[in-house]
């Protein structure tokens, strides 16, 4: 996964725990696409200054993911309902009685995965 991308998946399930100034400049830095001149010269700081804070931001995103792993657990149960998904798809085509009893039953084993 691209690191922007992480990092930008980060900020959306552990941005409110950063302070206030981390998590908007950090957005601006990863979902606005600002540049660091930029974000300093609106911010009325030092593009030094910017990369730090992003720095110490990505830092603590990084240690947050580690202990909590939620985004690891979601992008797991993303892949489950995808599979589970894939499994509701065969069985729209013609199956016997018997091949549809397996689908449902390993449906059912990935829910139970899930929930």
């Amino acid at each position: 996964m691209d690191r922007k991308v992480e990092i930008s998946m980060l900020c959306e399930i552990y941005g409110k725990l950063l302070t206030e100034k981390q998590l908007d400049i950090m957005d601006n830095y990863y979902n606005l696409d600002l540049s660091l001149s930029e974000i300093a010269e609106n911010e009325g700081i030092t593009r030094q200054a910017v990369r730090d804070i992003i720095k110490k931001g990505e830092n603590k995103l990084f240690e947050f993911e580690e202990k909590l792993g939620i985004m690891k657990k979601r992008m797991l149960q993303e892949e489950k309902i995808a599979d589970i998904l894939s499994e509701l798809t065969k069985i729209q085509t013609r199956f016997t009685d018997e091949q549809i009893a397996e689908i449902l039953e390993h449906i059912k084993n990935e829910l139970n995965c899930v929930v």
